[in-house]
């Protein structure tokens, strides 16, 4: 699919169409098992010394297989790259985007979900289980529903801040009649990708200005090849 989804290579090289392409070869390079490990020597370490200029902002998942250097064969100072488990956001994360976009200038930002995670499949036992809690004393379908009309509020007052992010994110999925994990995967990353946007005046200048292009994308662990999404 990301194959699919290359941007056109007459883009200047510049712009935020242009690293992202890059940074699609580079995925493609490492899914193929043809990696250049580019800028990852001594010359390159030492030329960034005392300052980078990195081309891309990556919030994604801190699982240990999700490694965007890696899998975007990327070279030293090449990515800012924050991590939080179901790439969750908090005012520390929208801090350090903000800080890539206004200080360091990127130009383009990624919120990189990805298969079989670790924060959906937890976040999807405690939906099922308050669920249940909600349900268990229905004595037909109407009560049944009447007794989850407010869920979403549950959900906003939980304890559990996966509950609360990543939560929200499968209740709404659900809302849309969509089942699976990978619907699951897809529905988080666009929800916070609008988070991000809601709650950071940098970003939303940023955008306004056509600073800051932000993408989409899920990593596929099985084959290596990051799904570039639509919405």
């Amino acid at each position: 699919m990301a194959d699919e989804l290359f941007v056109d290579q007459d883009e200047v090289e510049g712009t935020a169409s242009g690293v992202w392409s890059r940074m699609l070869a580079g995925n493609r390079r490492f899914a193929e098992g043809k990696p250049e490990h580019p800028n990852r020597g001594a010359e390159a370490r030492e030329a960034l010394v005392d300052t980078h200029a990195p081309e891309a902002a990556i919030l994604s998942c801190s699982d240990a297989r999700v490694s965007p250097d890696i899998i975007f064969d990327a070279g030293i100072g090449d990515l800012f790259t924050v991590r939080t488990a179901g790439q969750v956001i908090d005012d520390a994360v929208i801090a350090s985007l903000e800080y890539a976009v206004d200080v360091l200038g990127v130009r383009l930002l990624v919120v990189l979900g990805h298969q079989n995670c670790g924060a959906i499949k937890q976040a999807s036992k405690e939906y099922e289980a308050l669920l249940h809690e909600l349900t268990a004393d229905a004595e037909d379908s109407l009560m049944a529903a009447d007794s989850i009309s407010d869920i979403d509020e549950r959900i906003c007052d939980s304890d559990s801040i996966m509950m609360r992010t990543v939560g929200f994110s499968i209740w709404q999925a659900h809302e849309s009649e969509l089942e699976s994990a990978e619907d699951f995967e897809r529905v988080h990353i666009a929800r916070t990708i609008e988070q991000l946007v809601e709650r950071s005046e940098v970003i939303q200048h940023a955008l306004a200005e056509d600073r800051l292009m932000i993408t989409g994308a899920r990593y596929q662990l099985d084959s290596g090849k990051v799904e570039v999404l639509s919405f």
